[in-house]
Parts: structure tokens; C-alpha cells; sequence
């Protein structure tokens, strides 16, 4: 016997288009209908397949962490912090300014404005951003001597610099300043990077 009626969408198409209208029109900015439309699902059979939308919203940033986001693990893999810092900064303009990709960042952008609609969502995010923080401090504090930070760096305040750097390239990006441009600010920022002496 036959199951039960096949879907009228594809989840992964679906999900894909919920995130890409997230990344241009952030949380608070997005309609249901808007959604809807994007999607090409009713409001009841989103609902039924990804949950409301805080629920749905936070399966489109996990889909863009997988995705344009995840530049932060391959920095995190790089043999050295020089390494890291400037994988973090050059791939970031790429994921922020992309050619076929809205500009900016989902993470950063995706929840800022202040209301209590979109609390929940602005605090799921800023926590995100906290833990690359995290991740970053951690791995910068790994290296061996040779390939990590010179005496007396410290690893959470480059970290958080880093962040702030990557925050920064994203509103320069929604802003309109091209990508070639931004790549030109994270190789200045990286002739800043401390390095050691021998």
C-alpha cells in the first residue's frame, strides 16, 4: 500500500530560499508572506515543516553556518595563526560580498534590531558570534610556539578583534564597498598581525 502523500516542496530548495530571504531582510524584516512566497509553501505547511518561524529561522542560519558561513572551521584547520587570522579575514569577504549571495553576514545582521519579537532570535545570534569568539581564542592559544603568537599577545582580545574585523567587512559589504576593496582592508589589517620576533 502506498504511504502517505508525497511532499509538494522540496525541504532542502525550501530551506535554502527561507535562508537566503533571512540573509537579505534579517528576522525582524521578514514577513510570513514573504516567506511564503520564497518558498513556495503555504503558512501551515511551513509551520508543519520546519516549526514556527524562530524554528525555521534558526535551521536557515544552521544551513548558512554549513554553508557560506563555515569559512570559520577552515580558518581554524590553518598551520599557523598568521594563518588563521588571514583565512579568517579573506574568506569572510568572500562569504560577505559574494557574487551570487546577498552582502553581508546572516549572523551578524540577521537579528539586530531591538524589539521583543526578535529577542529570542538576537540572543540565539549573539551567542553564536560569542562562541566563534571562542573558538578562535582556543585555537590561537593551541599553536605550538613557533607557528602561534608572539610573547605576550593575547589570544581572546585578537580573537574578539578578529570578530569585530569580520562584523565591520560585513556592513562595509551591504553598504556597497566592492569586494576587491575589502580585500584590500583585510591584507592592511593583516601587516598588522603581531608576529614574532625570530
Amino acid at each position: 500500500m502506498p504511504g502517505g502523500r508525497p511532499r509538494g516542496y522540496d525541504p532542502e530548495l525550501a530551506l535554502e530560499a527561507a535562508m537566503l530571504t533571512f540573509w537579505t531582510r534579517g528576522y525582524e524584516g521578514t514577513a510570513m508572506a514573504e516567506l511564503t512566497a520564497a518558498m513556495g509553501m503555504s503558512a501551515p505547511s511551513i509551520y508543519a515543516a520546519f516549526g514556527d518561524k524562530e524554528a525555521l529561522f534558526r535551521k536557515a542560519v544552521e544551513r548558512y553556518m554549513a554553508g557560506p558561513g563555515a569559512y570559520l572551521q577552515a580558518a581554524l584547520d590553518q598551520p599557523t595563526a598568521e594563518a588563521l587570522a588571514r583565512t579568517v579575514l579573506h574568506s569572510a569577504v568572500e562569504a560577505v560580498a559574494g557574487e551570487n549571495t546577498p552582502h553581508g553576514c546572516l549572523v551578524v545582521q540577521g537579528a539586530l534590531a531591538v524589539s521583543p519579537r526578535s529577542a529570542e532570535a538576537r540572543d540565539y545570534l549573539a551567542r553564536l558570534r560569542e562562541d566563534g569568539v571562542t573558538c578562535l581564542a582556543d585555537r590561537l592559544s593551541s599553536f605550538p610556539a613557533a607557528d602561534g603568537l608572539p610573547p605576550g599577545s593575547d589570544p581572546s582580545a585578537l580573537a574578539r578583534l578578529l570578530v569585530t574585523l569580520v562584523q565591520g567587512l560585513a556592513v562595509q559589504a551591504v553598504s556597497g564597498v566592492p569586494r576587491e576593496a575589502l580585500h584590500t582592508v583585510a591584507g592592511q589589517m593583516m601587516t598588522c598581525w603581531p608576529r614574532r620576533a625570530d
